[in-house]
């Protein structure tokens, strides 16, 4: 019996074939999930947690949640964090927190973020969380990951046209303040007033007092308050009364009994009278003739010596002073 070798066919080479191309695309397979696993292993991957993008007003906060997986002999630089406090953004960072613990050979990093709307918007926009880099220090380099920005959307407070019901409109009628109860006020402002005007009475009377009553005090100034209301017709004792009167107030003045040869000593001491020295010696001459002579009184001498009696109290003020007229009245 003889025997006979095999020979392969078509059908056995192609399935041979397919096979061969089975397992080339398995070892392919499994080198790259090796190389991506080293790869996973060694590098720093990031994830993040993204909060929900709309329904936020003024004033609400925003949290945000990252993850970095980092492979063994990566270090987080800190001078890479983002830092709280910036001012001026519609979205501003308030707080940040960091953890860190160790997770597949390597280390697992947290971050919670979060931020506060800081803008009112007239209309609804959207405004982005802005994204920041994290930096990582490995063996032989550096490596930045990018914390992508992620959209939030902000409403206004109130709608953009308000109701044109009363109240709900755009301007409303300004409101009365409440008044304010000022008695108190008031009585302190009066006892200040009339403290203002004692305490100015008093200045003026210390400041005018003084010369007034000096001025009522002197001689010629009684005469007057007593001459001023004598009639124009007077005769009699009321003239002689007057006379005496105008007398006394001369002599005081002179500082002696002034008589008509003594008259011009009392006008050389006394200047002021100067311009009066005729009409006092007209005086004495009167009187002489009402006390020691029998000459009658003339029609009008009472108004006369009134009217001197008042030049004569001008005089020893220091105001200037003419001779007395005949028609001259008080």
């Amino acid at each position: 019996m003889s025997s006979r070798a095999a020979v392969p066919t078509r059908g056995s080479h192609r399935s041979a074939e397919q096979a061969c191309r089975s397992m080339k695309r398995v070892a392919a397979g499994v080198a790259l999930a090796a190389l991506q696993a080293a790869a996973h292993g060694q590098g720093v991957h990031v994830q993040a947690d993204e909060p929900r993008a709309f329904g936020y007003q003024v004033g609400d906060t925003v949290q945000r949640h990252v993850t970095v997986t980092a492979g063994a002999g990566w270090v987080l630089d800190d001078s890479s964090l983002p830092r709280p406090g910036a001012r001026g953004g519609a979205l501003e960072l308030r707080h940040l927190t960091a953890r860190a613990q160790a997770a597949d050979g390597g280390r697992r990093h947290e971050f919670d973020l979060q931020y506060q709307v800081f803008i009112s918007p007239p209309a609804v926009r959207t405004f982005e969380i802005p994204s920041f880099r994290l930096r990582f220090n490995g063996p032989q380099r550096s490596e930045e990951v990018l914390v992508e920005a992620w959209p939030v959307t902000v409403a206004p407070l109130v709608p953009t046209e308000a109701s044109p019901r009363r109240g709900l409109g755009e301007l409303r009628p300004d409101v009365a303040p409440a008044p304010i109860d000022d008695r108190a006020l008031r009585l302190r402002l009066t006892g200040w007033a009339v403290a203002a005007l004692l305490v100015s009475g008093a200045l003026a009377l210390i400041q005018f007092g003084p010369p007034w009553r000096a001025a009522r005090s002197r001689p010629f100034g009684q005469a007057w308050r007593q001459l001023r209301r004598l009639p124009s017709d007077a005769a009699g004792v009321p003239w002689r009364e007057a006379c005496k009167a105008f007398h006394h107030a001369l002599n005081r003045c002179a500082g002696e009994v002034v008589f008509e040869h003594g008259l011009a000593r009392f006008v050389a001491a006394q200047p002021a009278f100067a311009p009066l020295r005729d009409d006092l010696a007209s005086f004495l001459q009167r009187s002489r003739d009402e006390f020691f002579g029998d000459a009658a009184l003339a029609r009008g001498d009472a108004a006369w010596l009134v009217a001197l009696c008042r030049r004569c109290r001008d005089a020893e003020r220091g105001f200037a002073v003419t001779g007395a007229r005949a028609d001259d009245a008080v």
